[in-house]
């Protein structure tokens, strides 16, 4: 079986074939972060459904090339760069370090290729000016050039790919600013912004004038200059249809790049809006976290990483503390398991089947179903338990069965924590004490650090290896 995947071009789920003739290789390509700030929660949920993505599809045998880029020049960040006094470079660097620690927190692969805006202006430039010289953009008389929607269609071309759009509400909450009034229509979207008083020392040299990009054209750009003038596979959140997505088609395929017969991109996912306690993330409700702020309260990556890709990615999730306290409870169990098949696995080589990987990969090749994969993972959990209790699972079974979770994992990057990996200082600390008691037969003090570890959430199991602390 094939993995299929919902194209949000074609509004259907599809057979995924990438465009390569020896159906190998495959370019994808994911909206990284804008660094003007820390990323919040929300857009974790679309950074790890594209790990998840991308290990998936290495787990069926593609060799994958992952590009995502850090947007480090735009509105927010020059109005930022301004206020503080710094330079953009100095500016951007501290948030794009800390993005980039907070996706090995989440334990992420690290895209193949990250660039940045402001490293490629030749190729933004050189993109802008084929759309001029094409006819589909033009400049204003302040030095700004604008993408022309009409022209755009005049050509034979669709504005509107992604989502049905009312050409009369075009743009809805966007800042209409005095330069806009140059532009021929209201739908067109500037491709380089003329500089102002405001920009500073943030631009750069064009043909038409000293400036900067749009957000928009940065992406095209990057993406066909890393991956080719088409390419398999473009990821991003459903807030980014439109106007983003759709305007990275029109200026990528307006440029007349592609060959005859392809498109820009071949296959578009998008990944649904997160809530945070049933409402939309808003810091006026106290219900806006950073990833810096949940690990602040106490909880792991590993954990946040698992509640993160507990839904089925096109459903809008509802992250709660809830789901964290559960995840760890979750974890705990998929542990437990994983250390009892190590004891019993020992030295053992693996011999024997196991029916977790065969289930795993139905539930995801039907458009990355992890929901149906997370309860494959848990009945696993409890048949292996159930053989581990009744000592029906030999060491060479058992050894056959971690050997399956290892492959899993290779996509879900859960992995398990051996004993003490994930165990706070004090907690063994505290369990050590209570050993050292119980070996001297100071019972009232073995009694009272076991109580003090219980309201602490752990319990010390005895096991082969002798005890260990074990969270409740």
């Amino acid at each position: 079986m094939g993995l299929k995947l919902f194209n949000t071009l074609s509004k259907s789920i599809e057979l995924f074939q990438p465009l390569d003739p020896e159906g190998r290789k495959v370019g994808m390509y994911c909206c990284g972060p804008t660094v003007h700030d820390f990323a919040h929660i929300g857009n974790f949920r679309t950074f790890v459904l594209s790990d998840l993505v991308r290990r998936y599809l290495g787990f069926k045998g593609f060799d994958v090339r992952h590009v995502m880029n850090i947007t480090d020049v735009e509105d927010k960040i020059i109005a930022r760069v301004k206020a503080s006094g710094t330079t953009l470079g100095a500016y951007t660097k501290k948030y794009e370090d800390a993005f980039l620690n907070d996706l090995k927190e989440l334990r992420c692969e690290s895209p193949h290729d990250m660039p940045r805006a402001t490293e490629h202006m030749p190729s933004i430039i050189d993109l802008i000016a084929r759309l001029v010289e094409r006819g589909v953009a033009y400049a204003a008389k302040d030095g700004s050039v604008y993408f022309s929607i009409g022209k755009y269609q005049e050509a034979g071309c669709c504005y509107g790919q992604l989502q049905k759009l009312d050409f009369d509400q075009m743009r809805p909450g966007e800042r209409v600013q005095s330069d806009e009034y140059a532009k021929d229509a209201i739908a067109d979207f500037a491709l380089w912004k003329a500089r102002t008083e405001d920009d500073g020392e943030v631009f750069w040299e064009s043909p038409w004038g000293q400036g900067r990009p749009g957000w928009h054209v940065e992406c095209s750009a990057m993406s066909m200059q890393y991956l080719g003038t088409s390419f398999d596979l473009h990821l991003g959140g459903e807030d980014l249809k439109f106007p983003h997505h759709e305007d990275e088609i029109a200026q990528s395929e307006g440029a007349g790049v592609q060959e005859q017969g392809q498109r820009f991109v071949k296959h578009w996912v998008h990944g649904s809006h997160l809530q945070v306690e049933g409402k939309k993330m808003s810091k006026s409700l106290g219900n806006f976290f950073t990833l810096r702020d949940l690990l602040d309260k106490g909880f792991s990556g590993r954990e946040i990483r698992f509640v993160l890709i507990s839904a089925h990615y096109r459903e809008t999730f509802n992250f709660t503390m809830e789901g964290l306290n559960g995840a760890r409870t979750a974890m705990g169990r998929l542990d437990e398991c994983l250390f009892k098949l190590k004891q019993q696995a020992g030295d053992a080589a693996a011999e024997g089947e196991s029916e977790l990987i065969a289930k795993f990969e139905t539930a995801m090749d039907d458009d990355l179903n992890v929901s149906a994969a997370w309860a494959a993972v848990f009945e696993w959990v409890r048949d292996t338990n159930r053989q581990l209790a009744d000592q029906t699972m030999t060491a060479a079974l058992a050894a056959a069965q971690l050997k399956a979770w290892e492959r899993v994992d290779s996509v879900l990057g859960i992995g398990n924590e051996e004993q003490g990996d994930d165990t706070p200082e004090e907690i063994l600390s505290l369990a050590e004490q209570r050993q050292q008691a119980r070996k001297d037969k100071n019972w009232a003090e073995a009694d009272r650090l076991r109580d003090e570890l219980k309201s602490r959430g752990w319990v010390i199991e005895d096991t082969p290896n002798g005890p260990r602390p074990k969270r409740i």
